[in-house]
């Protein structure tokens, strides 16, 4: 069977780095300083954390006065909204064009005319699709606005001009979460590339055993549940699993500007960033947009493709949080229409391995 989800499709010599992985302060320091010095800021503007949500809210916290609105795309995940909200701040959400997936420079203006207090946007290159960088730079500058430039999707990636992103903004992002460009489970790490901005403590509290434990054999239950798929019982042993606190999901990860990185999946995220193509990388999923999308996932399913994964199935996934996101669908249509018409497909794997499947979506696929 064929998954989504980066994470479950861990193989064997991977799963057994990541669950027996050892690492020490130095291994956090060494990634500091590669990140630093990739991205042109100084090692003490470097700080990792326990997931990507608490770096993006260290950056918002750092940079954005509070009770001052920030734009973030409406194709995104509640986690981005979470640290929005943490920092003190409004999330206000920019419709996206189809194209890209996210805001372009008419939906930027578009939101800044009925929005005074707008003091930063977040870029996140849905899906690891660039956006053009230097038309949003210009309606920043015209406005005092800072960019800020979510990774979790787009390391390695390059704008159309040839820039990296994590480059261009005022702070920059990474997730190295479940499926993300650098996946170590969970993790993050915040980079503030303005030399004149305070330097960023790094964070000494250790997760919770329960979480490093969940963590380290997160790819192990992967494959676990991949095989029980293959008996008709990979649900129920997902939901077992859940139940006792073995997996988290990943829209769940807590919260804490507090808590660290571990030195070991430190060690494992600079080994995927140091493999970061150098002239850029693909998208981090492939889309289309179709009719009848429960239907074609079932079809998919019974042919061994367990595609269910979606980034992203509403607006602001996943949709046990979305009631909480306060967003407007009649203010974001296009995000609202792509929501229901978008599916997934991996892009680490073989072309040929998808073949059956490209056949069945092209049945339902939305001529643009």
């Amino acid at each position: 069977m064929l998954f989504l989800g980066r994470a479950s499709n861990y193989k064997g010599m991977d799963i057994l780095r990541h669950t027996f992985a050892f690492g020490t302060e130095k291994n956090s320091e060494e990634l500091r300083a590669y990140l630093a010095a990739h991205y042109g800021a100084t090692y003490d503007h470097v700080a990792l954390y326990h997931n990507g949500r608490s770096a993006l809210t260290v950056a918002l916290r750092a940079l954005v006065p509070k009770k001052s609105e920030v734009v973030v795309t409406s194709l995104t995940c509640c986690a981005v909204v979470q640290a929005v909200r943490a920092a003190g701040a409004t999330p206000v959400y920019a419709d996206i064009n189809r194209e890209t997936l996210h805001y372009g420079r008419v939906e930027l203006e578009e939101v800044l005319e009925n929005h005074d207090d707008v003091s930063a946007i977040i870029i996140q290159n849905t899906l690891g699709i660039p956006v053009d960088i230097a038309e949003l730079e210009e309606v920043c500058r015209e406005h005092d606005i800072i960019i800020i430039e979510d990774l979790a999707h787009c390391a390695g990636v390059r704008y159309p001009d040839g820039r990296e992103v994590g480059t261009v903004g005022r702070a920059a992002a990474l997730s190295f979460g479940k499926g993300k460009s650098i996946d170590t489970i969970s993790g993050g790490a915040v980079i503030f590339l303005d030399k004149d901005d305070k330097p960023v403590t790094q964070p000494k509290k250790r997760p919770y055993f329960s979480e490093t434990l969940a963590d380290r054999w997160y790819p192990f239950h992967g494959r676990m549940i991949r095989t029980f798929y293959y008996l008709g019982l990979g649900k129920i042993l997902t939901a077992a699993l859940l139940k006792l606190g073995c997996i988290e999901r990943s829209a769940d990860s807590r919260l804490s500007t507090k808590t660290r990185l571990t030195h070991w999946q430190a060690k494992l995220a600079l080994r995927q960033i140091k493999k970061l193509p150098k002239k850029g990388r693909p998208p981090l999923r492939d889309h289309y947009f179709v009719e009848d999308r429960d239907e074609l996932l079932k079809r998919l399913r019974k042919l061994g493709y367990v595609f269910d994964e979606i980034w992203y199935d509403v607006p602001v996934s996943p949709s046990r949080y979305y009631k909480k996101m306060n967003f407007d669908e009649e203010a974001c249509p296009v995000a609202t229409e792509v929501a229901d018409e978008i599916i997934n497909l991996p892009t680490g794997v073989k072309k040929s391995d998808l073949t059956t499947a490209y056949k069945i979506i092209k049945e339902y696929k939305i001529d643009e």
